[in-house]
């Protein structure tokens, strides 16, 4: 070993050795101290030590020479004089056992009877459900140690015990990652923990959200949200303010809408607060005994309303069937899965999938033009087999809508429905339609478009439902669509609501084909016989006479607006087979792209 000089200028704190010991390799042989901060000089080889040229307190310059050695001889063994640091052993430093002492605080296993009471409900905890969402081990956990803002009512062992994160877990986990891979699978979670304060919304857990939700939009990362609690906290008294009313967390929540994919969870009473982060989400799966509420039961008696049970505010199958929830479900475990399956449209394609049978679809559509049939039929015969995902399925029945993949792509299907008022679109298909459009749009995905519709309803009980504002909403949404739409006609193609149907006509989408079922016309073809031929009809004798020249003339017109005639004049693109469907949504989806995003965008939230 060469004689040791001092790495740079310092004081010296301590010799370890002195003249005459003979020293091993790695052995320390003085400390010195830099800027408050300690440094060990080790041995780099056996030696015996020589000289010491200062002594401890004695202040160093950089490069100067601070004791003399001379090696062993090769054949000499160093028994070393210095004593060495005993070897690592299985007992925890104290810093790091405080640090385990204070983090099982943060587990369910802390808080056994908490726990059970939940348990007693049939529902999960806050850990247990991320636990299910998340892939194994890939969770990290933001401001665990946090507790609630009341420290001036109460005693700090007091809230670590009975508060822990402030009743908000928020996080980084994985989603789905065996199927798209780590970087694709990153999603933010934040989950309200309901046996923590009635899972309310306190000022700490405000701070943690907007920094996750922060992260999220940086990072662009999916979102979920587990939203059940009962809104804002009265009891935080640490903060110095009056109303709260400038926290930013709902504003942070709202601006994700359109930059990244949004999930809101409910289960048990989500009330105020909570419900209005809930309702901004791009998709809600909800538990069927769930209560969505923009105030609860205290806040419903507190405005001179009544007095009621948090059971008769807004339960599932009320918010099922007005749109709010977009995914009913039984329970927390299907509301995960069906998280989880959400998530996975947005996540890239899937490099493996299974095709249905192709030659179904040719029976989907009864050879009786007026026999009544399920459009979800063939939705699911163009998917890939398990992947269909229905949305909104209570509210707006007269268009179904879907995420589904075509050979692994994600896509959004929405499709007339036969079988509520025989397809025509009222103003809740119509709205349940454009925000669907608007969902697909923000976040990439080519629509699928299956039109079987008479066109809009009409008369006047429509007409007071504001029928003219809602319908137009399709074309206003269609006219900014920048991914590619392709449209199927599978029977009827009447009038504004096939052009509705069809991103606002037949030569807007990417092609319109039509199945040998397609029949079109400006209009219903009874009511442009009865509209058009008013006369002829008049002229003949009422009773079995007019009937069938009516039916003649219905004829006429249905043979005229064939699929076949539509396709000799151009106005749709091919008639196709019903088993070739999927082949050609297969080599449409191949030829379109998606337009890079301009401007603002948002996921309306009706």
């Amino acid at each position: 070993m060469k004689n040791l000089r001092s790495p740079l200028q310092a004081q010296i704190v301590q010799w370890l050795v002195t003249p005459g010991d003979t020293v091993r390799q790695g052995d320390v042989l003085v400390v010195l101290e830099a800027m408050k901060m300690e440094h060990e000089l080790r041995a780099g080889s056996d030696a015996q030590v020589l000289e010491l040229l200062f002594e401890a307190g004695d202040m160093v310059q950089a490069d100067e020479l601070l004791l003399r050695v001379a090696p062993l001889p090769a054949n000499q063994v160093a028994s070393s004089d210095v004593s060495h640091p005993a070897a690592p052993t299985a007992q925890v430093r104290p810093d790091l056992q405080a640090q385990r002492d204070r983090d099982a605080y943060t587990h369910d296993a802390a808080r056994p009877e908490a726990v059970a009471r939940r348990h007693a409900l049939g529902l999960r905890t806050a850990r247990e459900n991320i636990a299910d969402l998340c892939d194994d081990g890939s969770f990290i956990e933001y401001g665990a140690w946090a507790v609630a803002a009341q420290r001036s009512r109460r005693s700090a062992e007091d809230l670590v015990a009975n508060t822990p994160a402030d009743g908000m877990v928020t996080g980084l986990g994985s989603v789905n990652a065996a199927h798209c891979g780590a970087e694709r699978s990153r999603t933010a979670v934040l989950a309200y923990d309901a046996t923590v304060l009635a899972g309310t919304q306190g000022m700490r857990n405000h701070q943690k959200t907007d920094r996750l939700l922060g992260i999220a939009l940086a990072q662009k990362l999916p979102v979920v949200l587990f939203a059940e609690g009962g809104g804002g906290r009265p009891g935080d008294t640490d903060m110095p303010i009056v109303a709260g009313l400038h926290v930013g967390t709902f504003a942070s929540y709202a601006r994700l809408s359109g930059e990244v994919p949004v999930v809101g969870i409910a289960t048990g009473r989500c009330f105020a607060g909570n419900a209005a982060l809930l309702g901004c989400s791009d998709v809600i799966i909800a538990t069927r005994g769930s209560n969505i509420g923009m105030g609860g039961p205290a806040m419903v008696e507190g405005g001179g309303l009544g007095t009621y049970r948090p059971e008769e505010i807004g339960p599932s199958e009320v918010q099922h069937a007005n749109g709010v929830i977009d995914v009913l479900v039984d329970d927390e475990a299907q509301a995960v899965a069906a998280a989880r399956h959400w998530l996975s449209f947005f996540q890239g394609r899937r490099a493996t999938w299974s095709a249905p049978d192709a030659m179904a679809l040719r029976d989907a559509v009864p050879e009786n033009r007026l026999r009544a049939y399920d459009t979800r039929g063939v939705m699911q015969g163009l998917v890939d087999e398990g992947s269909l995902m229905p949305l909104r399925t209570g509210f707006g029945v007269g268009i179904h809508t879907a995420l589904g993949r075509i050979e692994g792509r994600s896509v959004g299907l929405m499709a007339n429905n036969p079988l509520h008022l025989g397809g025509a679109i009222d103003a809740d298909a119509a709205d349940k339609a454009a925000r669907f459009m608007q969902l697909c749009n923000a976040h990439g995905l080519p629509i699928v478009s299956l039109v079987d519709t008479p066109g809009f309803m009409v008369g006047p009980a429509m007409e007071a439902q504001a029928q003219v504002r809602h319908v137009s909403r399709l074309f206003v949404v269609a006219a900014k669509l920048r991914v590619p739409c392709f449209s199927v006609v599978l029977r009827k193609g009447y009038g504004l609501g096939a052009m509705g149907m069809t991103a606002g006509g037949f030569h807007a989408p990417v092609f319109t084909v039509a199945w040998p079922t397609g029949e079109f016309g400006a209009m219903g073809l009874e009511g442009a016989v009865r509209l058009g031929f008013r006369k002829e009809l008049q002229a003949v004798p009422e009773g079995a006479e007019r009937e069938a020249l009516f039916k003649r003339l219905v004829g006429e017109q249905y043979a005229r607006g064939s699929a076949e005639q539509m396709a000799t004049t151009l106005e749709i693109d091919a008639v196709i087979d019903p088993a070739h469907t999927r082949h050609w949504l297969v080599q449409g989806l191949d030829s379109a792209r998606v337009v890079e995003r301009t401007g603002a965008r948002f996921i309306d939230t009706w």
